[in-house]
């Protein structure tokens, strides 16, 4: 004897703006396809970190940062940089690229494109980024040089977070896990414009206009949808490295080249992708399973020298800014700015969700990681005094993010595990899940 299916769910309220709604079929899986890709790198990114602290930890410690300070390449170009600066300005340029080409999407074809769906996710890294800006600065009014890396724990890694939800068994619903997704893309783009602008000492602009010449041939051969990688290629490291030179943080022209890009193709069907989704498929390997893992492997090395060590830099406010930045003001700043968003707009969180769902996300996002220790970098210099005392802010700030996210986000699995078995679920077989047709959400 079978037992009888289980009931339909309860339709969907429509009664005003929902936030966290269930996006369409084709971006739900477009999204979980991106985020496969990124718990990969994630969990390349946590073992290479690892295996640096540990390094950095032991009586060979020397040998690591023999290791990171080699220098290698042409001198004559002025690029004989050591293996560490390598990693943070050209391995993370192909991390800006890939993110460059999602912001791109998703303003051109994605969620952003509607200024409602885009409202939460900018809304949410605005405030995510303004706050522990602002609990940095007060840690350090003392005028003892910390302002200068309020930057640093405004940045979330969202290659990092999925690791977690990944090691942690998570199974997030597809409106949360597009939120966190597009919360990382915005803050990727406002943390470049921070790197930037507030970040750059000296600027040429001769060598800036130069790198305008290969970034504007690459666009014209990706307009025309060249797909050669013996004619991009090229161009891309000379933008690179002139706008290096430039005195602009290379990583910037990774996101021009990016912005080149066109998204739809051109056919008969205008909302198809096009060659930015071919270029981050080709990509994004490169960036999440070897580019940030190596860089990683050499920015977190740290010695940390025992737990009086490690309470010694904690007792620094640029380090306490930096914690207090990443756990207290991502969750603050995202949540406070989702519900003021939510009061003023008179919008109700999607059903089955609630305001505990929002915090978990919101200490999530305070794994920030990667651009945060480049940032620290930028802010402080590499061998300065300060630079241990940022990466165990960075550390111990985005583990104690994580740990906190770890078990709001745990304690509500069963409600996401039930949402994501329903939005699995095809009884009429046709490869479309059946709540996305419910929904209208799955263009036919």
């Amino acid at each position: 004897m079978t037992s009888p299916p289980p009931p339909p769910p309860a339709p969907r309220r429509t009664t005003g703006p929902r936030l966290f709604a269930r996006g369409t079929f084709l971006e739900n899986s477009r999204v979980s396809e991106i985020l496969r890709a990124e718990t990969t790198g994630g969990l390349l990114l946590i073992i290479g970190a690892t295996v640096a602290i540990i390094w950095a930890n032991t009586p060979w410690a020397d040998v690591y940062e023999s290791v990171r300070d080699v220098r290698v390449g042409p001198e004559s170009l002025h690029l004989d940089l050591s293996l560490g600066t390598w990693a943070a300005d050209g391995l993370l340029a192909i991390f800006f690229f890939v993110a460059g080409l999602e912001l791109k999407r998703e303003f051109v074809a994605g969620d952003l494109r509607d200024p409602r769906r885009a409202a939460v996710p900018v809304a949410a890294a605005v405030g995510g980024m303004a706050a522990p800006a602002l609990i940095f600065v007060l840690w350090n009014l003392g005028g003892d040089g910390g302002l200068r890396g309020w930057a640093i724990p405004t940045a979330t890694d969202i290659a990092f977070a999925v690791a977690i939800l990944a090691v942690i068994s998570t199974h997030l619903p597809s409106g949360l896990r597009t939120f966190l997704l597009t919360l990382a893309v915005v803050d990727d783009l406002l943390a470049i414009t921070i790197i930037a602008i507030f970040y750059t000492e000296s600027l040429d602009l001769a060598f800036l206009a130069l790198a305008l010449v290969p970034i504007g041939l690459f666009g014209l051969l990706v307009q025309r949808r060249v797909r050669s990688g013996w004619l991009l290629v090229p161009l891309a490291l000379v933008a690179w490295a002139l706008v290096h030179e430039s005195g602009v943080h290379a990583t910037v022209a990774g996101v021009l080249l990016a912005f080149t890009v066109p998204v739809l193709r051109r056919d008969s069907d205008p909302d198809k992708p096009g060659l930015a989704e071919h270029l981050e498929h080709v990509v994004r390997p490169i960036s999440a399973g070897f580019a940030v893992p190596v860089f990683a492997f050499f920015a977190a090395g740290v010695t940390v020298g025992g737990l009086s060590g490690l309470v010694d830099s904690l007792r620094d406010p640029v380090a306490l800014g930096i914690v207090c930045g990443l756990v207290v003001g991502k969750t603050v700043g995202i949540v406070g700015s989702t519900w003021l968003l939510a009061t003023f707009t008179r919008a109700d969180l999607d059903d089955e969700l609630t305001w505990v769902d929002v915090t978990g996300m919101a200490m999530l996002a305070g794994i920030g990681f990667t651009v945060s220790l480049l940032i620290g970098e930028l802010a402080f210099g590499q061998g300065s005094a300060r630079e241990d005392n940022v990466k165990v802010g960075v550390l111990v700030g985005s583990l104690t993010a994580a740990l906190l996210a770890t078990i709001v986000l745990r304690a509500r699995n069963r409600v996401y595990r039930r949402i994501c078995e329903l939005e699995e679920r095809d009884d009429d077989g046709d490869g479309v899940p059946d709540v996305f047709q419910r929904d209208g959400s799955h263009p036919s």
